[in-house]
């Protein structure tokens, strides 16, 4: 199994915020990619490869970013072996959105088998752990051999607007997902992160989506959600339940981020592994 970690976004508000910021404190952050923000003992991107790589789970990471990020990851990921760096070649005015972007590992690194598919800005509570998502994975498999997973935490009600939501039914498999619903509109507060791991025979229909929606706007293909939602009635989609996450999204979530990496972790080495 492959994984492929997302990185091509500019971070727009977190830039935004920092150059905002008065004090000088977070002037160090200025024009870094999120997966390379430094949270706790390294950069955010850094727990991901050690956990994966120590679960065992995939036996190649793959890294997509664009134009501008390029040589900042390029040098991260001299310290790896099993680390690869694709530029999507994009600028912020021209970005391919997320999904493109996942189908230009497919095609460019030959991928042929399962892929777990990681947001570059994300990383989960303690309780998330990848042997858990392989196991149950691989029982999916054994018992419908086209089957996906994604996962799932308990969001509040006030917060369904932020996320895709989740429907499932009492076999935990998703009947659908709701694009940032108002509360009212779905009895469901299954939030849905960027983590998949996407079945082998499920990757051609990205190049099936990408068609579907060459002529939509960048809105409309961009978020990887926006394939999930898609493939739900095509082909099995389970989900595999945590308690949640930490989404770098601008400089108050990152702060909170640092800090719990930084104070509250109990474990480094076994975390997500």
């Amino acid at each position: 199994m492959k994984a492929v970690i997302l990185a091509a976004g500019y971070g727009t508000r977190l830039q935004r915020d920092v150059a905002a910021d008065s004090s000088g404190r977070f002037a160090h952050l200025a024009s870094t990619a999120k997966p390379l923000l430094p949270v706790g003992d390294g950069a955010l991107i850094n727990h991901w490869v050690r956990a994966l790589n120590a679960s065992g789970a995939v036996d190649c990471i793959y890294v997509v970013t664009n134009a501008l990020h390029y040589a900042a990851f390029e040098d991260w990921a001299a310290g790896y072996t099993n680390v690869h760096i694709l530029s999507d070649q994009t600028s912020n005015n021209d970005r391919l959105g997320a999904v493109a972007c996942l189908q230009l590992a497919v095609q460019h690194f030959k991928i042929d088998g399962h892929v777990v598919v990681i947001g570059g800005d994300t990383l989960f509570k303690e309780d998330f752990s990848l042997r858990a998502v392989k196991e149950r994975f691989s029982d999916l498999q054994a018992k419908f051999g086209d089957s996906c997973l994604v996962l799932s935490y308990q969001c509040r009600d006030e917060e369904t607007h932020k996320y895709g939501i989740l429907e499932v039914d009492s076999d935990l498999r998703v009947l659908r997902m709701k694009e940032k619903p108002l509360p009212s509109e779905t009895k469901s507060r299954r939030a849905c992160p960027c983590f998949y791991v996407l079945s082998k025979k499920s990757l051609p229909l990205l190049a099936t989506f990408l068609e579907e929606k060459r002529d939509s706007p960048i809105e409309d293909r961009d978020a990887p959600g926006q394939f999930v939602s898609w493939l739900i009635p095509r082909k099995p989609v389970y989900i595999h339940q945590i308690s949640g996450r930490f989404d770098v999204g601008n400089l108050c979530s990152y702060v909170e981020c640092d800090l719990y990496f930084r104070e509250k972790l109990q474990n480094v080495q076994s975390y997500m592994v």
